[in-house]
């Protein structure tokens, strides 16, 4: 009798233990969700205290959650996709006398589904309000891209909320608390950070269409859709579309798309940035590896957004590694801009992969986290913008070296006058736009009176000398629109469009007479002086034929020789 006594003693205080340990651990949890004081009429509250609930069926109640135990966190929450359907609670009281109105603030409500909530006080109901995105009879709450709800507290009164968000696919927010005046200016400066990153980028978008548009290179193009895409996203993301134009929910959900194609621009950029097709074989299979998977992922999306999105962190973070090992290789290689491709890119995978962690909530929500997607694509934007101006710096670089051989090729080093060969070239397009607009042209041929005596007698410095005076005196008589050149030894031809043989037979007196007034100096005390000899003919309008206007010059000036020198010929037939 004493032992069945002593056992239902024992058995009385274990039920006690448990049942004690299981208050003190319901206490417990409830002491880690703090209420909310709300002692004065300034409310700001934007770090506190809160519980979430998440229903895996999706399909809850209210009455079936209410119960639930709630998991203390911070008011910022990122829970990845497995959380569409995450309830929170908040517990409020207000320690005045007279009653206060709050205002709870879900600044990332745009790109959730719904949005509810409901107001507990004494364990009954006192109201409930839905929002639903697709809906317009429930977005009297939304304002600006923002659920804000009023709340109404009496004197000391303790009220509890329970607010369910459900996510299209990834589920992140934040819940802030604010009176009146608190609740205007948190709305007023929403997106003012948004509005600054999207201006950024959309002029880098101008500016590389503007390049693309004059130069024609396709990495100006892709890198301008690149920045749209981005620019884009960071707009519908981060809530400037829906303060602007007020669109939000499912409408807005294949506009995510964007997400995908800013990789695959990049990824065409990269390959002609860097020449891999050309120059880098492996490196371009593994681009065009990812790439193919990110227009894969793009075209499925158009049929099922939800699943593809739910997909896209993870093989975002695979391009990122691919572009990362891809741009290594190129530094590797020396490629010139391979370390200023690493240093942005580097930027926007340490950014976009904390915002990958984030989404997937792996890391708490704070601004950098959750908006590390648009820091990240900013900052490349701004580093690549680098590789554009030195990209073009070396293009116009390379086209004045181009530019120098050219030049070199085509002038004569002693005169600065072209060479026969660039002189043949020139003199035929210019033949072809005088006979397409029925204008005369007339052609000289100049050659110094007795050079061989002059190199023999003086030496070839002086006939060096001899031969530039020539072309000085040439190119100073000539007008813009002649074309001069050295056509041989000490032989010079001018052809001047739009010019008569009487005009021109006047221009080459002007130069044999300013050439016979000059002399050259030998030392000190002595000088030289020559002449020279010029041929002139006008080239047949009816058939305008070069070698015969040269051949008829030539004609002109050894009739100019054979009558003393010193002179100029105007060719007759």
């Amino acid at each position: 009798m004493i032992c069945i006594r002593s056992h239902a003693v024992i058995s009385f205080l274990l039920i006690l233990c448990v049942c004690l340990f299981s208050r003190a651990s319901f206490a417990t949890n409830q002491a880690q969700i703090p209420t909310q004081i709300i002692s004065n009429d300034t409310v700001k509250l934007e770090s506190f205290r809160m519980g979430y609930f998440v229903d895996k069926t999706e399909a809850m109640t209210f009455a079936d959650v209410q119960p639930q135990t709630f998991i203390p966190s911070a008011n910022g929450l990122s829970l990845g996709t497995t959380s569409k359907v995450t309830w929170v609670k908040i517990e409020l009281e207000n320690a005045n006398t007279s009653p206060i109105k709050v205002y709870l603030h879900h600044p990332y409500a745009y790109h959730n589904s719904k949005v509810e909530l409901y107001e507990v006080v004494d364990g009954q109901l006192t109201r409930a309000r839905l929002l639903d995105m697709d809906d317009k009879t429930t977005l009297q709450w939304m304002y600006r891209g923002s659920a804000v709800f009023d709340i109404e507290l009496q004197g000391w009164q303790h009220k509890t909320l329970f607010v369910k968000s459900q996510a299209f696919s990834h589920q992140w927010f934040k819940l802030n608390l604010y009176d009146e005046n608190q609740s205007k200016r948190a709305l007023l400066g929403l997106y003012t950070d948004i509005a600054l990153l999207v201006g950024m980028i959309l002029a880098l978008i101008i500016y590389n269409f503007l390049l693309f548009f004059s130069s024609r290179l396709r990495e100006h193009f892709f890198y301008a859709c690149y920045l749209v895409s981005g620019g884009f996203w960071i707009a519908l993301s981060y809530g400037l579309l829906a303060d602007l134009f007020d669109v939000y929910g499912s409408i807005t959900l294949k506009w995510h798309l964007s997400l995908v194609s800013m990789p695959i621009f990049i990824l065409l950029f990269m390959i002609n940035i860097f020449e891999t097709k050309k120059k880098y074989p492996v490196e371009h299979w593994a681009l065009l590896s990812i790439l193919t998977l990110l227009i894969g992922e793009f075209i499925y999306g158009l049929f099922d957004i939800v699943t593809a999105l739910k997909y896209s962190s993870t093989l975002a973070a695979i391009m990122m590694l691919v572009t990362l090992c891809v741009t290594l290789s190129m530094l590797v290689r020396k490629q010139s801009i391979a370390l200023f491709f690493l240093l942005g890119h580097g930027l926007f995978i340490g950014f976009s992969g904390l915002a990958v962690l984030f989404y997937k909530g792996k890391v708490p929500f704070n601004y950098v986290n959750s908006h590390g997607v648009g820091i990240g694509i900013v900052l490349e934007a701004l580093v690549l913008a680098l590789i554009i101006a030195y990209r073009i710096r070396s293009l116009e670089s390379l086209k004045a070296s181009q530019a120098d051989l050219q030049l070199l090729a085509s002038t004569d080093p002693l005169t600065q006058l072209f060479n026969r060969r660039h002189f043949s070239l020139a003199a035929n397009q210019l033949l072809e736009q005088a006979a397409q607009a029925q204008q005369p042209v007339s052609i000289a041929m100049i050659d110094i009176d007795h050079f061989k005596v002059i190199n023999d007698t003086y030496g070839h410095a002086l006939g060096d000398k001899s031969i530039k005076q020539v072309a000085d005196v040439i190119r100073s008589q000539c007008r813009h629109e002649d074309l001069l050149a050295r056509y041989g030894g000490e032989e010079f031809v001018i052809m001047m469009p739009d010019t008569f043989g009487q005009e021109g037979f006047s221009l080459s007196e002007r130069i044999r007479q300013t050439i016979e007034t000059m002399t050259l100096k030998i030392g000190r005390e002595q000088s030289v002086s020559f002449t020279i000899s010029v041929g002139i003919a006008e080239v047949d309008a009816a058939d305008p034929d070069l070698h015969d206007a040269i051949n008829r010059a030539d004609k002109a000036l050894y009739q100019a020789k054979n009558n003393g020198r010193n002179q100029s010929q105007l060719f007759t037939e």
